[in-house]
């Protein structure tokens, strides 16, 4: 990591098919957050569609509709990275991505796709397969969806590509349970093992239908503790700063003689072939 990095997790209402209305509220986010200097700013799962699986393929859009120019614009007007959530259509095939678009000033447009859906998204969704690292602002990071996080071989794949900071949007219904509870069963060994910053965050309220989500925000630190955890309430913005001196020092076994900063200098890559994908291997 190149600087500090100030980012930002958005915990927000989002309305099934209004999506006007949750782009208005996406680029009103986004306005407050550069006022509060954020660089990398992060949206829950669909949350400029919204989410609902009975209705995906009727509120899917694709990377070329208006919506995704105007928050273009918006990336570029403001200065700081988008990371939103959208339901994407994609010419030719027959069920839309969840997926995460990756908007930065003066850069193409990048997207992530759900790798890991769902047992109740199957039938209405089609599965990404990659794990792309993105760059900006001086800091390496990656995304990985909801149901993504709870496969530990995602983290391992993206920290040994070199991301710093990995982000987790979310749409988690109330009936799930309390999610940064459920959160701490699990982030915290990935952001440990793997010697990475993790920032989830949660859709909040009524998706319009018949789903409520419990909201929420937290980030975790490399060594996988707590960084700190906050109740917005309704909607609002969780901004944390992430130390580049703290996780280069951690990262890079040369400066620091704490055995548990070797995890990724003691991994045996040559031998991971049967679990990760061998593109990973050429990095």
């Amino acid at each position: 990591m190149k600087q500090d990095c100030r980012i930002g997790l958005v915990q927000m209402e989002s309305m099934v098919g209004e999506t006007e209305r949750n782009l208005q509220n996406i680029t009103y986010l986004a306005e407050i957050a550069q006022k509060q200097e954020i660089s990398l700013l992060c949206f829950p799962e669909c949350a400029l569609d919204g989410y609902s699986p009975h209705d995906a393929t009727a509120i899917a859009n694709p990377l070329d509709s208006k919506w995704i120019k105007q928050l273009r614009e918006c990336s570029m007007d403001l200065g700081i990275t988008l990371l939103v959530g959208m339901v994407e259509r994609r010419s030719g095939e027959h069920r839309p991505y969840i997926s995460q678009v990756i908007l930065s000033p003066g850069e193409e447009l990048k997207v992530y796709r759900k790798v890991h859906l769902g047992r109740s998204e199957l039938e209405y969704f089609s599965p990404g397969d990659h794990f792309p690292i993105f760059s900006a602002h001086g800091t390496s990071f990656a995304v990985g969806i909801c149901w993504d996080w709870h496969f530990p071989e995602t983290a391992a794949i993206y920290s040994l590509k070199g991301a710093e900071v990995l982000f987790a949007p979310h749409a988690s219904p109330l009936v799930a349970g309390d999610r940064k509870e459920l959160w701490l069963r699990y982030l915290g060994a990935r952001a440990y093992d793997n010697s990475v910053y993790i920032g989830a965050c949660n859709l909040v309220g009524s998706n319009g239908k018949s789903k409520k989500f419990s909201g929420g925000t937290l980030v975790i630190g490399p060594k996988g503790e707590l960084v700190e955890q906050t109740e917005i309430g309704n909607e609002g913005i969780y901004t944390a700063i992430l130390s580049a001196e703290r996780i280069n020092h951690i990262r890079r076994p040369e400066r620091t003689s704490m055995r548990d900063s070797f995890f990724l200098a003691d991994r045996r890559k040559e031998l991971y072939h049967e679990l990760i994908e061998l593109d990973i291997l050429d990095k």
